[in-house]
């Protein structure tokens, strides 16, 4: 039994970089139980509702039609999507709970410029009503900070009848399957071959996931477009330490250092040598995962939401800039708003800057 989603091992936040505190959305969401420790995915469990898609950050569960999905978006004139307990008539998705924030605010964007309509069943009935909460949450999320935001049309229109009854998965109505007919009989092969054996698509690894991509080329076309966004920024408790940056899976956070050109001071056993650090941040790549907040003890970052364009969103942005700290007494570097390190503290419990366990 093959399934429609499949799992981009590459994509993974914990592929992309080891952290204490693995992330566990995609496990912890499903609704079925579908999803292993290892991320093994159960094709007789899962049910397609998306949910694991919704909340995975970068793209570790994604499902292997999802580039139809957005082709189709750009396309078409009138955007008609439809789940498999509503009436067929436009693009098939295999639930509501598929769609992320990034996700509602693409659609939201083409609504500014053409009809988008989502037909649904009855959700509360449906075994997937789990999946759909989910994804209702995070339009509410947009909808918070975005309430003039041009209308995206929902209509509850069940479909009863035995007609669409087969298994899930993304598919375009007959009017619009000419637009993707494949060129010639080895892609037609190529094509078939995917759909039998899903998981051969699933080594797939890239930088900025596809819902995030598909918000940027939605948002290129008009440049006074603007969308609220969770932007990082740095309180001055910051010490300067840099471990945020480091422990970024996105590559979102950068870190750069200017050094002291002064001769003696390379050749100097103490490890004041950086005058400078500065953070810059990438607001594209940025998934939200939340590794820097956890990271920094001294709780000095945080989220701000604000209306970015996509000059800023494809930007690089600096913000914030600072001198590293260092040991009072023995020159060595120390990551929290003290004066001497822990060797040095312990050694002087008179001092100010004691350290006591």
């Amino acid at each position: 039994m093959t399934c429609q989603v499949v799992y981009h091992n590459g994509n993974c936040l914990n592929t992309k970089k080891a952290y204490t505190n693995t992330c566990r959305l995609c496990i912890e969401v499903c609704p079925y139980q579908a999803i292993s420790e290892y991320r093994q995915l159960d094709a007789q469990k899962c049910s397609e509702c998306g949910a694991c898609m919704a909340v995975c950050p970068s793209d570790g569960f994604v499902d292997v039609q999802i580039d139809k999905f957005y082709e189709y978006l750009e396309e078409t004139n009138e955007i008609r999507l439809n789940c498999p307990k509503a009436l067929p008539g436009g693009f098939e998705i295999p639930c509501l709970g598929m769609f992320d924030i990034d996700g509602w605010m693409t659609l939201i964007l083409w609504a500014k410029k053409k009809p988008v309509t989502m037909l649904t069943g009855v959700c509360s009935a449906c075994e997937d009503r789990t999946a759909c909460s989910v994804s209702v949450q995070a339009f509410k999320q947009v909808h918070s900070f975005w309430p003039d935001h041009p209308q995206v049309y929902i209509q509850v229109r069940p479909d009863d009848s035995e007609v669409n009854k087969g298994p899930k998965g993304m598919g375009a109505s007959k009017s619009f399957e000419r637009n993707f007919s494949l060129d010639n009989w080895r892609q037609k092969s190529m094509k078939q071959v995917e759909h039998w054996l899903p998981n051969l698509t699933a080594d797939q690894t890239y930088p900025i996931p596809k819902s995030r991509q598909s918000l940027l080329r939605a948002l290129e076309k008009d440049e006074d477009d603007k969308i609220p966004f969770r932007v990082l920024s740095v309180s001055k408790m910051c010490t300067n330490c840099g471990v945020c940056a480091s422990i970024c899976p996105q590559g979102a956070l950068q870190k750069t250092e200017e050094w002291d050109p002064d001769p003696a001071a390379k050749e100097s056993p103490l490890e004041d040598k950086i005058v400078s650090q500065r953070l810059i941040l990438e607001p594209q790549k940025c998934v939200h995962c939340n590794r820097c907040l956890e990271v920094c003890r001294i709780e000095a970052l945080s989220y701000s939401t604000k209306m970015l364009n996509y000059r800023f969103l494809t930007g690089k942005v600096l913000i914030h800039e600072g001198s590293p700290l260092y040991c009072k007494q023995c020159g060595k570097r120390i990551f929290d708003n003290s004066e001497l390190c822990l060797v040095c503290s312990t050694s002087d419990p008179k001092g100010r800057s004691s350290f006591f366990l």
